[in-house]
């Protein structure tokens, strides 16, 4: 079993930043693609930004040039760092991973966190 644990939500101003963290652990082998979803109130959970093991990272169009994903293999944690928030970046960010437990596992499991709340105030 795999937990991840997320942190570094909370309210800010538009322009403002954020940086959320979340934290891998449990029975991991390696952890491969790490991710970013927002849900917004009222709709429906979207993915937001990918960052492969090979570091290779993806965007969802309206947070291009605003936010980053990073991670840090030996912290099995993946970051979100969000700059020039806006009011409609407002809702629930979740992370997600896919995780090999063991050596020689020939299959990933997805694992989900808890959401952690951002609210953007105009």
């Amino acid at each position: 079993q795999v937990q991840l644990a997320v942190s570094g939500g909370g309210s800010v101003q538009a322009g403002g930043s954020l940086r959320l963290s979340c934290v891998a652990s449990g029975t991991i082998f390696s952890v491969k693609d790490m991710e970013w979803h927002h849900q917004a109130p009222g709709k429906q959970r979207e993915l937001v930004a990918v960052i492969s093991s090979a570091g290779n990272t993806n965007y969802e169009d309206s947070v291009k040039g605003r936010f980053t994903i990073s991670r840090d293999d030996a912290k099995n944690t993946v970051y979100l760092q969000m700059d020039s928030l806006k009011p409609e970046d407002t809702g629930i960010y979740y992370c997600s991973a896919a995780v090999q437990e063991h050596y020689g596992d020939n299959h990933d499991y997805t694992y989900w966190g808890r959401g952690t709340r951002v609210f953007v105030s105009s």
